[in-house]
């Protein structure tokens, strides 16, 4: 897969761990959202996009996060320690919505959104530097960025295929 588009948003707070937001497209037609530049111990990595785990109260089967104390539905106290242990004994509190398989493209997508972070950082260092807006930008943001650019029309959508994709098996598309 090719990535064809990287853009970056800035974090607020520079003292925070949380670096900037990621958004990745691949081969000008799938996009990954909300990858997170951490930075860590041993220097900044990527994040990929995860969810909270949960799990079911024993008392009333109510759906709770994995570090609530109390469930949500009943109220019963929780036990803490619900939550499995990786190698170094750490709770898996999170699980990865979209992530490379193989560690060499794991390196790889990071090194090109690391290199994309180094050059927004750059361009934020200069007079009249405008963040990215994504369409998906809280709208409660105290300073939303106006572009005075007139917005491009929308792209018409790829023709539909009658025949489905050998290279996705038979019968997954319509």
């Amino acid at each position: 897969m090719e990535v064809t588009e990287i853009r970056v948003k800035l974090a607020a707070n520079p003292d925070n761990k949380l670096r900037a937001f990621c958004t990745v497209t691949f081969d000008a037609c799938f996009v990954v959202r909300d990858l997170k530049i951490i930075d860590g111990g041993r220097g900044p990595f990527v994040a990929m996009p995860s969810r909270k785990l949960s799990d079911l109260c024993p008392h009333c089967r109510g759906k709770n996060h994995l570090r609530a104390l109390y469930c949500n539905e009943c109220g019963t106290r929780l036990s803490p320690d619900r939550a499995e242990r990786d190698e170094q004994g750490r709770a898996k509190l999170h699980a990865d919505i979209a992530h490379p398989i193989h560690s060499d493209y794991r390196e790889y997508l990071q090194g090109l959104v690391l290199e994309a972070y180094e050059r927004e950082r750059e361009q934020a260092a200069r007079p009249g530097y405008r963040p990215v807006e994504d369409e998906f930008d809280d709208p409660e943001d105290p300073e939303p960025q106006q572009d005075d650019t007139e917005a491009p029309a929308p792209a018409a959508p790829p023709p539909q295929s009658q025949k489905p994709d050998s290279r996705f098996g038979e019968g997954i598309l319509p």
